[in-house]
């Protein structure tokens, strides 16, 4: 992975997605890939965003497939903003960064 995972600036946990997670068949089939709205959930989840938290940017650079690992990287910016990065790290690969706004206090 290209960022310092040394920098303390930025908070980081991986997670994986199942060879045969439900969502292969459908989406789609022959060509299998994570949809994004699920990862989007799982970067809000990891982030710990609570409700009315708002995805602003989300840049989906390559598809996340079954099987594959993922390292969400979020870094809290002023205002209430979080910025965030996915990696695939066995293949040192961005596959989302994006900005999420989340309420004041959370």
């Amino acid at each position: 992975m290209k960022p310092s995972s040394a920098d303390g600036a930025w908070s980081s946990r991986e997670f994986g997605f199942d060879p045969d997670h439900p969502t292969a068949a459908g989406h789609f089939p022959g060509n299998p890939i994570i949809p994004g709205a699920l990862m989007l959930d799982h970067v809000l989840r990891a982030i710990g965003a609570q409700a009315p938290a708002t995805v602003q940017v989300a840049k989906f650079l390559r598809p996340v497939r079954p099987g594959d690992r993922v390292m969400i990287r979020w870094q809290e910016q002023d205002g209430g903003v979080v910025k965030f990065e996915c990696w695939i790290r066995e293949r040192d690969e961005m596959v989302l960064s994006g900005t999420v706004r989340t309420p004041a206090g959370r």
